[in-house]
């Protein structure tokens, strides 16, 4: 099947979904201008600081929660269970629920003063539930600190060539925020800041590929060891300093590097023609893999950034809320952001699925690049007539910008959510802790034990976070059945894919025992889920009894 046909139904649909099923539900939340957000009545020059134009807020959103998600779970979707339930997922998912736990988060955050969702759920349901939510934030974003720092640190060590354009892009981004914040910023300044801004990336990227550096040896630590460690100090600083210093230049200018390569992407699927090789549907259980489990519950929570993610509600709810300059700018980062993500997503099921031949996806996988290696080499295929033999090198290397963005936004979600439980009113104590924990984890290698729980556990913070926006619905009297819905099919979704990570672990399926720890976890993921629904649901009786 030739894959321009589908790509451009798939696009038709998202965009119509964000212009009828957006607008309906900025309807729904009651979206106002007028009302002054937590950006302006709560501005401290560090976190709460208002983003002089909505695309700078946009890039900042859209380079958090587009990361390594959208392409490691629809590249082994894809293997698993077929491109054809990956897309109709990604589709229905950023539609219907991605784009909306995104956008509603967003909108409840900012009218509860700018505190996460884990706090409003303090307001809406109980303290216990916030307490209890909280932990269960807590323990997802210490574990894609980990997990990234790795991911990132690896791919220093294997393509030296991205080091330089990657930590190069700071000091550009602190000039590139110096002049957008000095005075007056207006449309003119901002196209300025932003041509220049890229054209330095594009000369750092250059100067990457002339010179890279060599493996550091600091101290008899591996090279691996000795580039987690500079990240986690790096995470250190960046998480603490005002937003408008790094994080919102850094991110904006980065957020074009992705839009450059998925627009490339796009191009070069209509340019190059591909056919799908990968079969559309291998049955509910595949035979090929048979650790990946049944297409329910499990292909629902192996995609999850693309259709639907709560790393990005605690985003949403986190550092976006604390930067909106005004309400009306709400629905197209919120809602405009998840699907442009689920449009990465799409690009990934074709990368893999129709520029690469069935049997060299499985071998990429299997590889130590895996699902990140898979796409580079797919997307390499369709943009070989533009880019020759670089595509490959190209796109791992614009993935690597966004997963250190996302590094160092998890560290600043971390500090809000612990503070917030603890009281600290301090921004080194709960970052050093967050640090210290998910260090811990990289450098011991834990967190490859933790990794099969992940997906579930990130998506029951989106049911979790629905179910908050819910009761908030019901309280201000409003139609609650668009977040609801989706509230509690991801529920029922995820703790079943808990129960089936449970009995594998306990079965010791391709380990040599019984896995313990993976065991525990998942017990102690379900009774938080399960203990902050009941709060839930006893607050949404509550509420509807008294309206």
């Amino acid at each position: 099947m030739d894959a321009r046909p589908l790509l451009l139904v798939v696009v038709a649909l998202l965009g119509g979904g964000y212009l009828v099923y957006g607008r309906l539900v900025a309807r729904l939340v009651g979206v106002d201008p007028s009302r002054p957000t937590p950006a302006h009545t709560k501005y401290d020059g560090v976190d709460y600081v208002p983003a002089r134009q909505w695309l700078v807020l946009f890039g900042h959103h859209f380079s958090s929660i587009c990361a390594a998600g959208p392409i490691v779970g629809p590249a082994l979707a894809v293997a698993y269970w077929g491109w054809a339930p990956s897309i109709v997922w990604i589709v229905l998912g950023g539609v219907l629920m991605g784009a909306v736990a995104d956008f509603t988060s967003l909108v409840v955050a900012v009218r509860h003063g700018g505190v996460s969702i884990a706090e409003v759920s303090g307001q809406v349901i109980t303290r216990r539930a916030r307490t209890l939510f909280s932990i269960f934030i807590l323990i997802a974003l210490v574990l894609v600190l980990a997990v990234f720092a790795v991911l990132t640190a690896g791919t220093f060590v294997q393509a030296p060539e991205i080091v330089v354009p990657s930590w190069g892009i700071l000091p550009v981004a602190a000039v590139a925020g110096f002049f957008l914040y000095r005075g007056r910023a207006g449309g003119a300044r901002l196209a300025l800041v932003t041509v220049l801004g890229l054209g330095a990336i594009v000369g750092l990227l250059a100067l990457g590929h002339a010179f890279p550096p060599g493996a550091p040896e600091v101290a008899g630590l591996a090279p691996q060891t000795f580039w987690i460690l500079v990240l986690l100090v790096y995470c250190l600083v960046a998480s603490v300093l005002p937003v408008q210093y790094l994080l919102q230049p850094r991110d904006y200018l980065s957020s074009y590097v992705l839009f450059f390569t998925i627009g490339l992407g796009l191009l070069g699927v209509f340019v190059s023609g591909p056919r799908f090789q990968a079969a559309p549907f291998h049955g509910f259980q595949p035979v090929d893999w048979p650790l990946a489990g049944p297409l329910w519950p499990l292909m629902f929570v192996t995609i999850a950034c693309g259709a639907i993610s709560g790393f990005h509600s605690v985003v949403s709810s986190g550092t976006t809320c604390k930067q909106l300059d005004s309400e009306a700018h709400a629905c197209r980062i919120g809602y405009g952001a998840m699907i442009m993500e689920s449009t990465v997503a799409v690009l990934v099921v074709i990368a893999v699925g129709a520029g690469l031949s069935a049997a060299r996806h499985a071998e990429l996988l299997q590889a130590p690049g895996g699902a990140i290696a898979a796409f580079g080499e797919g997307y390499g295929s369709l943009t070989g007539s533009m880019l020759g033999g670089y595509g490959a090198t190209f796109a791992i290397m614009a993935l690597n910008f966004f997963i250190l963005t996302t590094l160092d936004t998890t560290t600043r979600l971390g500090r809000y959510v612990l503070a917030e439980l603890t009281g600290w009113d301090n921004r080194f104590a709960p970052t050093i802790v967050i640090l210290l924990v998910a260090g811990g984890l990289a450098l011991s290698g834990q967190w490859r034990v933790l990794w099969p729980a992940f997906g579930a556990s990130n998506q029951l913070v989106t049911a979790l976070a629905l179910l908050v926006v819910s009761c908030w619905l019901v309280d201000r009297g409003s139609a609650r059945r668009v977040t609801l819905v989706p509230a509690l099919v991801m529920l029922v979704t995820t703790i079943a894919a808990l129960v089936w990570q449970l009995r594998r672990a306990l079965a010791g399926v391709g380990r040599d025992g019984p896995d313990w720890f993976l065991a525990g976890l998942c017990g102690v993921l379900i009774v938080l889920a399960l203990a902050v629904s009941f709060e839930a649901r006893g607050a949404l009786r509550k509420t509807s009894a008294a309206t």
